[in-house]
């Protein structure tokens, strides 16, 4: 079980991704906005998972064990896997796609997914450590 300062550390390591999305996004720099949308729900993640002694080591194990253990559970809901599967979608041609350009509506949307994600993880994560 993790303690209160990991918690705190991750759930603030989220909240400084989400910062770095909506400055990104108020710049016009919509690519990445999106990277830093998805970022700070994949911190989030590791530490849900961490709290149940779960540690993955690649993004796609890291996504598939929450949405096996969390989603499919009914733990948080199910269109959160969309949400998730989008943003890294998303993260991956603003990272690296030379060509395709991110558009203002979909960094948009990306922030406000990620902002659901990470309220819900972050009281799921205070409501385990209070326990």
């Amino acid at each position: 079980m993790s303690t209160l300062p990991d918690i705190q550390a991750i759930v603030a390591k989220a909240e400084d991704k989400l910062k770095t999305a909506r400055l990104d996004f108020a710049n016009g720099q919509y690519d990445d906005a999106v990277s830093r949308a998805y970022y700070a729900v994949y911190h989030m993640m590791p530490g849900v998972l961490f709290q149940h002694d779960q540690i993955f080591s690649s993004h796609a194990q890291t996504i598939g064990a929450f949405n096996r253990d969390f989603i499919k559970t009914g733990i948080f809901p199910k269109e959160f896997t969309r949400m998730i599967q989008g943003l890294f979608e998303d993260r991956q041609a603003g990272d690296y796609d030379v060509v395709l350009r991110i558009d203002q509506s979909t960094a948009q949307a990306d922030i406000a997914y990620a902002e659901t994600i990470c309220s819900a993880l972050a009281a799921y994560l205070a409501n385990s450590d209070a326990q």
